[in-house]
């Protein structure tokens, strides 16, 4: 049974997580940020087109206060095998990608991560709580709530209108 001093957490910046080196990222560092979190693997389909567009998306928007959290997973027909290590080397050299990875993950089941619990448990209708596949994104609003989220096929680019209005630009 919890305590009563635990408390639930209420938005994203409530979690720590792990980077992809094992260090103790405080999610409430990005606080006043729009975050677009998103299960990655290396090799999926999808991933080619995928980290190529949330590449463009952090490029264009980074210094407006987006970040794009990226955490690898292995659910989903085992796309995602690598180390840490493998992960980043992979993700860096063949895509230059400049936005944060962290640590290995599982997203459903009984040892998803906490963080995602509480990105699943909005009102997502035809979603329902699990994530489908690889690539599923999460869009969220500076103050920490999940805004959106957004099927795996769905293609990065496309949220850009989403993302814009949540940074305030015109």
């Amino acid at each position: 049974m919890a305590s009563q001093s635990e408390k639930k957490p209420e938005s994203v910046f409530d979690f720590t997580v792990k980077d992809s080196k094992g260090n103790d990222i405080d999610l409430s560092s990005y606080k006043g940020k729009v975050l677009l979190i998103v299960n990655v693997a290396s090799k999926c389909g999808m991933t080619n087109s995928n980290y190529a567009e949330l590449n463009q998306l952090y490029e264009k928007y980074k210094d407006q206060g987006l970040e794009i959290l990226a955490f690898p997973c292995n659910q989903f027909g085992e796309e995602e095998p690598g180390s840490n290590d493998q992960i980043l080397d992979f993700v860096c050299t063949r895509f230059k990608s400049e936005f944060p990875i962290f640590d290995k993950i599982e997203v459903n089941g009984e040892n998803a991560s906490p963080l995602y619990k509480l990105l699943k448990s909005g009102k997502w209708g035809i979603f329902g709580d699990d994530i489908q596949w690889n690539f599923a994104k999460f869009l969220v609003d500076k103050n920490g709530q999940a805004a959106d989220r957004y099927y795996p096929t769905t293609s990065p680019l496309t949220i850009e209108r989403d993302i814009k209005k949540l940074l305030e630009i015109v």
